[in-house]
């Protein structure tokens, strides 16, 4: 395998996990978590973010060092790259951004509400992180539409 297909295979799959888990949680387990009471819908939440957190984390640090050897090996620099893969450059600032919110600000209060059997804090604090991570799996469908279109912008 070349190096650029090692990199390039490390790059997708971490851009899979993260949206694709953004995805699952979005579409699949939300709806059907909410069938649970309150305080077991808030308490299933607090155990699920963080074991997914520590996915996103190896993708976040994956998807930049994979993505600088790709612009090199692929397009000479940074400065012959094409312009969707600035896009997605400048997306994944976007996305890591909103993670980072999520992660320090909001995940923080839910897990404290959680533990204090405050569930109206909790339901608030859940919905905040819901819209947030509904806006980052928009911003990371947009990237991998971009990836897989490579259009000529």
């Amino acid at each position: 395998m070349t190096a650029f297909a090692a990199l390039y295979t490390l790059h997708v799959l971490a851009a899979l996990v993260w949206v694709g888990g953004m995805f699952f949680a979005w579409a699949v387990l939300r709806p059907a978590a909410a069938v649970l009471d309150g305080p077991a819908r808030l308490t299933l939440w607090n155990a699920v973010f963080p074991r997914f957190f520590r996915w996103v984390w190896a993708a976040v640090l994956l998807l930049p060092l994979s993505g600088v050897g790709l612009l090199h090996l692929g397009f000479g620099g940074f400065d012959t790259a094409p312009r969707y893969v600035q896009a997605m450059m400048g997306l994944y600032v976007a996305m890591v951004s909103l993670f980072l919110r999520i992660q320090t600000l909001h995940l923080p209060g839910l897990r404290r509400a959680v533990d204090a059997a405050d569930w109206n804090e909790g339901a608030q604090g859940l919905a905040r992180i819901r819209r947030l991570v509904g806006l980052n799996l928009l911003l990371g469908l947009s990237v991998v539409a971009l990836g897989a279109a490579r259009p000529g912008f």
